[in-house]
């Protein structure tokens, strides 16, 4: 009987993440201490010279540090411009991707999930992937995985207010590109040993689910395309493929349309999981500084609803942050106007990130057998307020704290 409690304690203990026993099924399949968690961070790689779009459209030398750089106060309290602290670097030089995996590592992320864009006339914003992480010395140190931004492009760099929301890339494409986009992932990306997989299965996510039918015209044939999908990778020897579906409530970006049924596309379309983008998806900002603790509780409310409301796993998602006032035009007066002069997220503070993973973290292990997932928004999206890399502010606290709540990395095999 003594025996028995002791083993009782020892096992309440790991539920809440002291004691690394109970093991289980982790996201990639060995057995794992209960308090591992996979943790992801979503990666926007638009902060390097020399993408033929853009020096097309920019020059050369441009990237979104020009509009970080601009950034201005727009109203009493504002914090801008944020100034990184590693300096406006170049990510698709290696070994300047070779510092962040190493501080991602360092502080408890396991993947990149790398906002992925690719139109009919081919890629965009390759390089910080092919350039940068590829070829950097250390990206073992860290797994990487692709969400399908497949999006409209919007002229929005910046962005001047009343101006016509100019389209430069449809994020439609035909059936044929489709193809095309399934064997370039499989040959050039889930074969590298660095590619993430929930269980021996790649991992690709897709960003607007409205878009994705819009390429095939009907769901029937929007499944048969992601079957064809599927058929590749296993044919590739993996044993299938993991789809998973960003979901949203509420749009963001000009031109988006939330699907009019998400619950029963995600299981016509047979996607294996459901995730989130950013906090803001799923809770309006009622103020133009909204406080960050409103913003997380109600996103809290919406995690409760997408646990009933899909059939599959859902990821919960941590957001740092919400300001894209970089990406607003700054001679112009800002207000909720419409991205990206929009409300913002104030008061996230490390100290309000950290509790914000940790409650996280307690729903998570509180779920007897997984799946036990989250990403996070975002690594570097400066121009939208969201980022763990160091700034001159606040330092490493943002890394430190994801650190803190989950440990270093734990080298997913």
């Amino acid at each position: 009987m003594k025996q028995t409690n002791i083993l009782l304690a020892f096992a309440l203990l790991a539920c809440i993440g002291y004691v690394p026993l109970c093991p289980t099924a982790s996201a990639d399949g060995p057995l794992q201490a209960t308090h591992d968690i996979t943790v992801v961070s979503y990666y926007f790689g638009n902060y390097h010279p020399g993408d033929p779009r853009n020096v097309k459209l920019k020059g050369a030398d441009w990237s979104e540090w020009e509009l970080v750089k601009a950034a201005r106060p727009r109203f009493p309290g504002h914090h801008q411009p944020n100034v990184p602290l590693w300096g406006y670097q170049d990510e698709s030089d290696p070994k300047v991707m070779a510092q962040k995996i190493d501080a991602a590592a360092d502080h408890g992320i396991d993947a990149f999930l790398f906002d992925w864009y690719y139109y009919d006339d081919g890629p965009f914003l390759d390089r910080p992937i092919d350039r940068g992480f590829l070829q950097a010395a250390n990206h073992r140190r860290m797994k990487f995985a692709f969400m399908w931004a497949n999006h409209d492009w919007i002229d929005i760099q910046p962005y001047h207010r009343g101006a016509p929301r100019k389209v430069l890339y449809h994020g439609q494409v035909t059936p044929n590109t489709f193809s095309k986009i399934c064997d370039h992932v499989i040959r050039d990306y889930f074969q590298h040993p660095s590619y993430w997989k929930i269980d021996g299965k790649p991992y690709f996510s897709v960003y607007d689910l409205t878009r994705l039918l819009a390429n095939f015209g009907s769901v029937a044939a929007t499944r048969t395309a992601l079957d064809s999908f599927r058929a590749k990778a296993r044919e590739a020897g993996f044993p299938g493929l993991h789809l998973n579906a960003v979901v949203w409530g509420q749009a963001i970006l000009p031109g988006e349309q939330k699907p009019a049924d998400p619950q029963k596309l995600v299981r016509d379309l047979g996607f294996d999981s459901v995730t989130s983008y950013v906090w803001i998806h799923h809770v309006a900002l009622p103020d133009l500084q909204t406080d960050y603790n409103y913003v997380r509780d109600r996103y809290f409310k919406y995690w409760d609803q997408a646990e009933q409301t899909y059939e599959v796993p859902y990821y919960p998602n941590v957001t740092m942050g919400w300001d894209p006032s970089p990406r607003a035009a700054q001679e112009d007066a800002y207000g909720n106007f419409g991205y990206p002069f929009t409300n913002t997220v104030s008061g996230n503070t490390p100290e309000r990130f950290r509790e914000a993973l940790a409650k996280t973290k307690q729903r998570l292990l509180s779920r007897p057998g997984g799946p036990r997932i989250l990403n996070i928004n975002c690594w570097n999206e400066w121009t939208e307020g969201s980022y763990l890399e160091p700034d001159q502010v606040h330092g490493m606290k943002y890394l430190e704290v994801v650190r803190d709540v989950f440990g270093p990395n734990r080298r997913l095999p």
